[in-house]
C-alpha cells in the first residue's frame, strides 16, 4: 500500500470508514471475505476501508462503497459505533480504528467496481443479511456483534452518539 492510503493516527492505528448499508427491508449489506490463499478461511464484514489522501471518513466511506458495490445510491447517515481492532491478513497484522456510518439504500443491486489488487484475491461476494439470518448464522461476522448491534439499531435507531465497541484482537 501507498504511503496515502496508509494515513494512521499517531498511536499507529489506520483510519477506516465502513458502511452499516440498510435496504429498504432493513437488510444490512455484507461483503464475503476471505484470506488470499485459503479460501477456506473466511469471514463476512460490512463494506469500507482505509482514508486515502486528505479525505474525510465520510469521503472514504462513500468511496468504498462505491468501489467495493457498486452502490452510489445511498443517505449517508450518523456514526454508530466506533472500533479498534488488530488482525492478521494477508501476511501482515493490522491495527485500526473503525467508524460505521449508517446508510440507507434503494440500490441492492452489486457489482464490484474498483478493486485493489489484494481485495480481487480475498473478497468472494456480497449478500444482503437479514437481522434473524445473522443472529441465526453459524459463520464469522465483523464486528463480532453485528447481529445484536443490527437489533439494538432497528429497534430503537441511531444512538446519539457513537457508541465504542470493545476492540477486537484475532
Amino acid at each position: 500500500m501507498s504511503a496515502e492510503t496508509e494515513r494512521t493516527l499517531e498511536d499507529g492505528l489506520r483510519k477506516v470508514a465502513r458502511v452499516v448499508l440498510l435496504d429498504p427491508e432493513d437488510r444490512i449489506l455484507l461483503l464475503h471475505g476471505h484470506e488470499p490463499d485459503d479460501p477456506a478461511d473466511d469471514w463476512w464484514f460490512t463494506p469500507g476501508g482505509g482514508l486515502e489522501g486528505t479525505e474525510t471518513r465520510e469521503e472514504a466511506a462513500l468511496r468504498e462503497l462505491a468501489e467495493e458495490t457498486g452502490i452510489t445510491e445511498v443517505e449517508l447517515g450518523p456514526v454508530l459505533w466506533r472500533r479498534r481492532c488488530s488482525f492478521p491478513f494477508a501476511g501482515r497484522r493490522w491495527e485500526q480504528d473503525e467508524w460505521y456510518y449508517l446508510a440507507r439504500t434503494e440500490q441492492t443491486a452489486t457489482a464490484a467496481r474498483a478493486l485493489t489488487e489484494l481485495e480481487r484475491r480475498s473478497v468472494a461476494g456480497a449478500r444482503w443479511w437479514t437481522c434473524q439470518e445473522l443472529i441465526r448464522t453459524h459463520e464469522t461476522v465483523y464486528p463480532t456483534r453485528l447481529a445484536e448491534l443490527l437489533r439494538t439499531l432497528l429497534d430503537e435507531g441511531p444512538p446519539a452518539r457513537p457508541v465504542e465497541l470493545d476492540t477486537e484482537i484475532a
